[in-house]
């Protein structure tokens, strides 16, 4: 019993993330982005542009679509299933994503040595989804209202 309430308890969690959301503040991104490797022009353009997240789940399948008026992504994954992944600004990782206490992670592993790891937390505080950016030193904090 004790197993069933926790996995209808994640589920219920993952499915929270599902909607569309509108950036609302941001703190220490563009710092994030040069710690990453992001050159100056892309990093100046889309540190102050408005992104909405179109976040989309089909059991283990995700599917995460970031729209704004600078570029335009996806960003396709199953859990706990390592995949290559490319940035918007043409990096190339090697991204694990997982689903652990509530909290959605996404770990970029460098491919090329000029490249940097990074992480990305995805989780709630209240209604406010919250995605935290971790690169070497340097971390970021963006928020995302529910539209």
């Amino acid at each position: 019993m004790w197993m069933i309430r926790n996995v209808v308890a994640l589920k219920m969690a993952a499915e929270k993330f599902v909607g569309r959301f509108a950036s609302d503040t941001s703190e220490n991104f563009e710092e994030y982005m040069k710690e990453c490797g992001v050159g100056l022009l892309t990093r100046k353009a889309a540190a102050n542009i408005k992104v909405t997240l179109d976040i989309k789940k089909d059991g283990n399948k995700w599917v995460c679509a970031q729209e704004s008026t600078f570029k335009n992504t996806s960003l396709e994954f199953e859990l706990d299933k390592e995949f290559e992944e490319t940035t918007p600004d043409g990096r190339k990782y090697m991204t694990l994503c997982t689903f652990t206490d509530g909290k959605l992670v996404q770990r970029q592993k460098k491919i090329k040595d000029s490249d940097k790891d990074s992480t990305i937390t995805r989780f709630f505080e209240g209604e406010i989804l919250v995605v935290i950016m971790e690169c070497g030193n340097v971390k970021a904090r963006r928020t995302y209202k529910r539209i």
